[in-house]
Order: structure tokens, then C-alpha cells, then sequence
């Protein structure tokens, strides 16, 4: 019997490390994707051509902002927190903080939809994936300038309907009904964020799903394959949409790092399917000759 009898084989399965690598693949995504809203941030902020997408509207919507939560603030606040201490003892300021919050940004979103926020982050989107090389996906729906001297300059009118987030009641409704969650100790504002958060995360592709023109369905199952990434996307991107006044230009870094997320999504694809080609080319057997 040779000494290597009793060896381990290099492919057995080893119960431990599966316990482990499992739960640690599942944190490498969820911080991978919860990434993007931050990378975003730093993105638009270095790339200077972006930024008249915002001014042109900050100082409408700033305006808006900071009226709303005001009003809230001044008239919500307090009754709100009354009425939390019964449940939460002097730590209940901080639900009370995020429900205000959470109101504000349910009536912002309503107003912000009457100033073509919805153009602005269709055009950071296409211009973020033109800047990452990803030109093919855009030019078919929408006119391109290519002699424009930065990618935002480039863009043309859309030759398809261009939307980044379709308006939606559900959605809507789900931040009014999902506010009372907030009432639950300890656990509540970290839920309504996550679970309110996660909705974010499912829209954040849905421009990219209609530049490649898949169906409602076809969009639906794609999108299961990314569901746990989604939530912490969407719960990083719901935390920065919550800070006052701050609203509009995160909705902008959010569009900016949801297009990077995608132009790496794409690029993974498309080293994947070229090396598919290169294995099915070398299995393929050689062509018919008649000749001996």
C-alpha cells in the first residue's frame, strides 16, 4: 500500500469550509453592491461635466426640499416623538428623526417628478456608461454626437422612451404604509430602511433592462439573479435619499454608480461569453473534406 493511500483528495468536500464560504460569499456581494451608491458619489463628483445636470435644477429643488422639511420638522416632530417615548423611553428621537424622514422624502419624490428629475438620471446613466466604454448599449436608442468634446455633451434626444424609474403608486404606497414600522423597538427604523431600500435597489436597473430591450418577463427573471445584491444597494441608496436637502443630488450619484454597477456587469457577461466561443471553437470538430 503506497503512502499516498490515506492521503486527502485534493476535491474532497470539506464540510467547514462550506460553512464558511457561503455566509462570507454572500458578505462580499452584499458590501460589493452596497458599494456602488458611494462609488457614485466620487464619480460624479470627479467627473465635472456632470455637474450642470445638477446646478441647472439644485436651486428649485433644494428650495423644495428645505420647505418641506421645515414644515415637518416645525409641526411633526414633536407630536411624533410624544407619542414614541411611549414605546421607545428618550431613545425614540431617532425613529422619530427617520420618520419625519421618511415622510419628507414620500412628499419630495411626488414634487421632484414635476421637475424632470427622471430626464436628469436617464442622461447620468447613459453618459456614465458612454464614459465606461459602453457606447453600444445606448446608441441604438438615443441620437449621439461623437465630435462632442465630454460624454454629457454627446447625448442626443432619445429615439425610444427613455426612462430610468417608472412613477409608481406601489411604490408610493409602500413608503406611507411601511412608515408605522418605525414603531417597533430597536429593529423598526433598521427594517423600514431595508425593506423600503430594497424596492430602490429592483428600479435601479431598469434603464439598463430597456436599452437591451427585454421583455417585462424577461427583466423579472433577471433581476431575481441580483435580488440579494439589490437590497443593499437599495438600503445604501435609501440612507443617502433620506438626508435633507441632499436629496436630488444623491439621486444623481445613486443613477452614477448604478450605470458603473452595470458597465461591470456587462463586462463580466461578455468575458464570459467570449470565452464560451473560444471553448465551443476548440471542441468543434474539423470541417467536411471529400479529400483522403
Amino acid at each position: 500500500m503506497s503512502s499516498n493511500d490515506h492521503a486527502p483528495s485534493q476535491h474532497s468536500w470539506d464540510p467547514a469550509l462550506s460553512t464558511f464560504s457561503r455566509p462570507a460569499s454572500y458578505a462580499k456581494r452584499a458590501a460589493i453592491a452596497g458599494s456602488y451608491p458611494l462609488r457614485g458619489i466620487w464619480y460624479f463628483l470627479r467627473n465635472r461635466e456632470f455637474w450642470p445636470i445638477f446646478s441647472g435644477r439644485i436651486l428649485p429643488l433644494s428650495l423644495i426640499s428645505l420647505l418641506v422639511y421645515l414644515i415637518l420638522f416645525t409641526f411633526a416632530f414633536l407630536p411624533q416623538y410624544a407619542f414614541l417615548v411611549i414605546f421607545h423611553g428618550w431613545g425614540a428621537w431617532v425613529n422619530a428623526v427617520v420618520l419625519v424622514l421618511g415622510e419628507g422624502l414620500v412628499i419630495i419624490q411626488g414634487l421632484f417628478e414635476g421637475f424632470f428629475v427622471d430626464e436628469a438620471r436617464v442622461d447620468v446613466f447613459d453618459a456614465t456608461l458612454l464614459k465606461r466604454s459602453m457606447g453600444d448599449l445606448v446608441a441604438p436608442h438615443r441620437i449621439l454626437h461623437p465630435d462632442a468634446p465630454t460624454a454629457v455633451k454627446s447625448l442626443g434626444k432619445p429615439t425610444s422612451p427613455a426612462i430610468y424609474t417608472p412613477w409608481s403608486m406601489t411604490q408610493m404606497v409602500e413608503l406611507i404604509v411601511f412608515l408605522p414600522v418605525n414603531l417597533i423597538p430597536f429593529v423598526g427604523t433598521p427594517a423600514f430602511i431595508i425593506i423600503t431600500g430594497t424596492r430602490l435597489g429592483k428600479l435601479a436597473h431598469y434603464r439598463w433592462f430597456q436599452l437591451r430591450g427585454l421583455t417585462k418577463s424577461e427583466a423579472k427573471k433577471e433581476a431575481r439573479t441580483l435580488a440579494w445584491e439589490y437590497v443593499w444597494f437599495g438600503t445604501v441608496a435609501m440612507i443617502l435619499e433620506l438626508i435633507p436637502v441632499f436629496s436630488f443630488f444623491f439621486l444623481l450619484t445613486t443613477t452614477a454608480g448604478a450605470a458603473m454597477w452595470v458597465a461591470r456587469l456587462e463586462t463580466d457577461h461578455r468575458r464570459r461569453a467570449a470565452a464560451d466561443l473560444a471553448a465551443g471553437q476548440d471542441m468543434a470538430p474539423p470541417p467536411y473534406s471529400d479529400e483522403a
